[in-house]
């Protein structure tokens, strides 16, 4: 009996930390928004944060009209961290939801989410852009320069 007991118990923890790995592992912890479906909040004019971690070059490249220019790109360094905390006044003081906007919407912006999540930003705030740049499809929705 105890043996089937402590089987059973091996096998419980092992699917709890399968599970637990592949939600990390596919990104069961973050909250992402389409190109779709944030090309129809540009376009209505929702009101949202626009929070743009790439480098300068990038940025020049191709950026949303409102984004907020960060460059803390891949916010693995404390110089990196502190770059988002220069906004973070501006992200608390309102209540929009927050789009993490990076190069590819992969490292960077978890580490964006996960670094403001950290800061007291509630996570039901926090979305990051399927695909980052790289993905966005709609060209003609994207400014350059600064």
């Amino acid at each position: 009996m105890r043996r089937i007991v402590a089987l059973t118990l091996a096998v419980a923890v092992t699917l709890i930390a399968t599970a637990a790995f592949a939600g990390n592992l596919f990104g069961g912890n973050y909250r992402y928004v389409a190109p779709a479906d944030f090309k129809k909040w540009l376009e209505t004019g929702k009101k949202v944060q626009i929070v743009d971690i790439q480098v300068p070059a990038e940025f020049q490249q191709h950026h949303f009209k409102g984004a907020v220019q960060t460059n803390a790109f891949p916010v693995k360094s404390a110089e990196d961290k502190q770059k988002l905390d220069r906004i973070l006044p501006q992200l608390t003081a309102s209540r929009e939801e927050i789009v993490i906007v990076c190069p590819r919407g992969g490292g960077g912006a978890k580490n964006t989410y996960d670094y403001l999540k950290g800061k007291g930003i509630a996570e039901a705030r926090l979305l990051i852009l399927e695909d980052g740049m790289q993905g966005w499809p709609y060209r003609e929705l994207v400014a350059q320069g600064k």
